[in-house]
């Protein structure tokens, strides 16, 4: 089953043009471990007027992605670095990034519905 994840950080704001030339592009191990945690559909997204970072990614299992970043020296080494971007934060990044609850899914309520509609004509 996919797991839907989002999260969001507060980037300094003086440092918002920096962290996105680091991310134009990713180094290509860091991108490796990534798929390797099985992360896919990774995006993120900037509110530049408030330096508000919104992160989402899939998984199938998000915490044996988060195990598996945890234990990688290569994720080790790029939360390293990018972890001084940040506002307000205890640890690395991949790991104290405030996670946001999901309240709507347009692919889950319209299978709902359908579901419900043929149940009620049943």
């Amino acid at each position: 089953m996919t797991v839907r994840v989002a999260f969001q950080l507060q980037i300094a704001a003086d440092r918002v043009d920096e962290y996105v030339a680091r991310h134009s592009p990713v180094r290509p191990e860091m991108l490796a471990e990534i798929a390797a945690a099985g992360r896919r559909n990774y995006s993120l997204f900037l509110d530049r007027q408030n330096a508000r970072l919104f992160g989402y990614y899939e998984t199938d299992d998000d915490a044996a992605a988060q195990a598996y970043l945890a234990a990688s020296p290569v994720a080790a080494r790029w939360e390293a670095e990018m972890a001084p971007f940040f506002v307000g934060l205890d640890g690395r990044p991949d790991q104290a990034a405030t996670p946001l609850a999901e309240v709507f899914h347009l692919y889950d309520q319209l299978t709902a519905s359908v579901t419900d509609h043929e149940s009620d004509a049943s």
